[in-house]
């Protein structure tokens, strides 16, 4: 049977009262991509940070403190976000959010203190806290396992998506407004809510109903769970699988997290780049990110591995990191160096990305398929978590020992994700008889009928 149609409306949150087709859900996913890319595009400020910091007159160090504490707000609300999530909906959370958070660029343009920046960045950091932690078990929603990380790699195109645009638009318009970086906010605002009506009429979520049905399906397939019991966040919490990827992608974050907020600044300070040349190298570095994330995801779905892309992108991302570590100083390094090198470390990367995301979902299904929001929103808590980190510690280790030594750090960090997936479930060699359908599918087939 196919899907109900979803009646159009903005604050309505539409249900479905069937599991929708292929096509369908493809548009489904494609909004919650846009959601992502939307609620990323709202917190990049670093295209605009000189100029920010001049007009305040605010140093890198307070701004850098600013920054860390808006991220721990919006980390605490990436985990209630998570938690609503599981009990509300995906849609009812999302779609709301989503349009405050465009109001909230908006309200950036009347900053003029550290102190109000502070503020409005801590608003829209837990609005875009919230928002983030429904996106990915949306996806997952309309996802079967077969699919997960091809899906997954498209959700990280948000993230990435958003770095790209953030420069770009920043790049064409900073001219046409002398310069004013509060022009990037109200083009930001306009938009991030344009984007929002469309994903508002497009969106939908599956009804209470259905996802009682696909529960009760997942409970026979894959529930490990008491289901005579609410969904409790500590069951997650009582598997060590759990505790690893927790463990392994913090540390594995390290890195990412640097090379988002510090990429082009290390860059230029290793290498004495102008910023247009660290930014072309930043952008090679994400272009084959991208591109890895989707193809690598479509491997791990056709061959229903995971361990094996996030082990091998992993154990690359450590030797190309420790290669570009010992570049660093070197005068002799040519452009093209260093930009084969960086596109090569956003490749790997994007390897092990996409099939971690498709197994942390699975391994939390498997404890209990009630608790998908509670668990990206734990992610999201340690994707800000680990901002804050960044932010505080780079500025300190590098003036102590130089970017050098904080590529070893990350090398260091990184390398602790290989022994944690050990614990993680799954199986590291395709089995040599698929079976004609999988159980695990099955909330994707017919999950109407009990």
């Amino acid at each position: 049977m196919t899907a109900r149609r979803p009646r159009p409306g903005l604050f309505r949150a539409r249900e479905l009262d069937h599991y929708p087709d292929a096509r369908q859900r493809m548009r489904i996913l494609s909004m919650a991509v846009l959601a992502v890319l939307i609620a990323s595009y709202e917190g990049q400020i670093a295209p605009v940070v000189p100029l920010l910091l001049d007009d305040l007159d605010m140093s890198l160090t307070t701004y850098g403190g600013v920054s860390a504490l808006a991220l721990v707000a919006g980390a605490i609300a990436s985990m209630v976000g998570g938690r609503l999530t599981d009990t509300v909906g995906r849609v009812r959370l999302i779609v709301p959010l989503l349009m405050l958070t465009a109001l909230c660029c908006f309200l950036m343009t009347t900053v003029h203190s550290a102190g109000q920046l502070l503020a409005v960045r801590a608003v829209l950091s837990v609005v875009d806290g919230m928002a983030m932690a429904g996106t990915a078990p949306l996806v997952r929603d309309f996802s079967p396992r077969m699919g997960r990380a091809q899906a997954f790699g498209f959700w990280t195109w948000g993230p990435v998506g958003a770095s790209f645009l953030a420069a770009a638009v920043a790049s064409l318009t900073l001219p046409l407004f002398d310069d004013s970086w509060r022009s990037q906010f109200v083009i930001m605002g306009a938009v991030s809510l344009v984007l929002s009506v469309v994903i508002a009429f497009n969106i939908a979520d599956l009804s209470p109903e259905l996802r009682a049905r696909i529960v009760r399906t997942e409970r026979e397939t894959l529930g490990r769970a008491d289901h005579t019991e609410r969904p409790r966040a500590r069951d997650l919490f009582a598997h060590r699988a759990i505790w690893a990827h927790v463990i392994g992608i913090a540390s594995w974050l390290v890195l990412y997290v640097t090379l988002v907020v510090y990429g082009q600044t290390m860059l230029a300070e290793s290498f004495r780049l102008d910023a247009a040349t660290a930014s072309k190298i930043m952008a090679a570095f994400w272009t084959l990110n991208i591109l890895t994330l989707v193809v690598s995801g479509r491997l791990s779905d056709r061959l229903q591995l995971r361990k094996p892309f996030c082990v091998a992108g992993t154990a690359g991302s450590v030797l190309l990191t420790a290669y570009l570590a010992g570049l660093v100083g070197r005068g002799d390094v040519s452009h093209a160096h260093i930009a084969i090198t960086g596109a090569l470390l956003g490749g790997v990367m994007g390897c092990a990305y996409g099939p971690w995301m498709a197994n942390y979902s699975e391994n939390a299904e498997d404890v209990d398929p009630r608790l998908q929001g509670t668990a990206w929103g734990v992610f999201t808590f340690l994707t800000k978590a680990m901002g804050v980190l960044v932010l505080l510690a780079v500025p300190r280790v590098v003036e102590a020992g130089g970017w050098r030594t904080w590529l070893v750090v990350c090398v260091c960090c990184m390398a602790v994700f290989v022994p944690a997936s050990l614990l993680f479930r799954g199986p590291w060699r395709r089995a040599r008889a698929a079976p004609a359908s999988s159980p695990q599918d099955a909330p994707a087939a017919a999950p109407a009928s009990d």
